[in-house]
């Protein structure tokens, strides 16, 4: 599939989800759990891909909890920062959605599960809060625990429903594609009132070729409100990798798009990613913040 086509069938996917609980969920509530659903299955897929290792033979969703041993947990968490359990994976969720009376306190159980697994290790930090805006037992979604459940099981449906393949495989940049085209249709204004802003893809696309015109080499390349991290996927898509000497840096304010575009990005090139909004004039290094004196 072609990312045009890719890209059409985004936006088809999300129109049919926004059709299955229209009037019910505003503009930008809907972004929040469409987005917090595609990052739900894409670090899933992800997770069952690193576990896995490549061998054919391991279904990781069709294993039991009680197959993992605490040293598969240990070595997970180090190596991911998190750890999913296979009957907490997306697409096991998704399978019994529609008949599951306890959806969305079911799924309340298992981010803050997830969230939980980074305790005491280096990660606890960057994993806290990682579905943070992705509230399934708000009364947005319903008055009732069916209708959350009618709702979160559509957008869950329609997620699960993108044939893209591996989601980290796909053509297009998922998450800023599906940004941009909720932002656009449903939730401008609440965007722009609540200090969020997006950068147009063809945008970034042409600050990107800008940028490298012309250089035989780039130091780093470095995006002070990073969002989605449409810009640095469009310069790393324009760049050979022996064109950037230090690689790929970011700043973002917002905590959950730091930590899903540390975690999303991070799949398909190397990115550092710092939470914050002011900072001192200075440098990133290996270690990464270096203030200038």
């Amino acid at each position: 599939m072609t990312s045009i086509q890719q890209n059409d069938e985004l936006k088809k996917r999300i129109w049919q989800i926004a059709n299955d609980v229209r009037g019910t969920v505003d503009g930008w509530d809907f972004k929040q759990y469409v987005l917090g659903a595609l990052f739900y299955r894409f670090i899933s897929e992800n997770f069952s891909r690193y576990i896995e290792g490549g061998d054919e033979s391991i279904d990781y969703a069709k294993l039991g909890d009680d197959l993992i041993t605490n040293a598969i947990k240990d070595d997970a968490i180090k190596t991911k920062g998190y750890f999913i359990y296979p009957s907490q994976l997306f697409e096991n969720v998704v399978a019994q959605a529609k008949d599951n009376e306890n959806l969305n306190t079911d799924l309340k159980a298992i981010f803050t599960a997830i969230e939980s697994s980074a305790m005491g290790y280096a990660s606890e930090q960057d994993i806290k809060g990682l579905f943070g805006d992705f509230d399934t037992t708000s009364n947005r979604l319903g008055q009732t625990v069916k209708d959350k459940n009618s709702r979160l099981a559509a957008v869950l449906k329609g997620v699960n429903e993108l044939d893209f393949g591996h989601f980290e495989d796909n053509q297009i940049d998922l998450f800023g594609d599906a940004y941009e085209y909720l932002i656009g249709n449903y939730a401008a204004n609440a965007g722009k009132s609540g200090g969020e802003f997006f950068t147009p893809q063809h945008v970034s696309k042409l600050i990107a070729q800008l940028a490298i015109h012309g250089q035989k080499s780039v130091n780093k390349v470095y995006d002070p409100a990073t969002g989605s991290g449409s810009l640095l996927l469009q310069a790393k898509k324009h760049m050979a990798d022996h064109l950037i000497e230090e690689g790929f840096f970011g700043q973002e304010i917002n905590h959950t798009s730091c930590l899903r575009l540390h975690l999303g990005k991070a799949s398909s090139f190397r990115v550092f990613i710092v939470m914050g909004a002011d900072l001192p004039i200075g440098s990133y290094g290996q270690d990464g913040w270096s203030a200038e004196t």
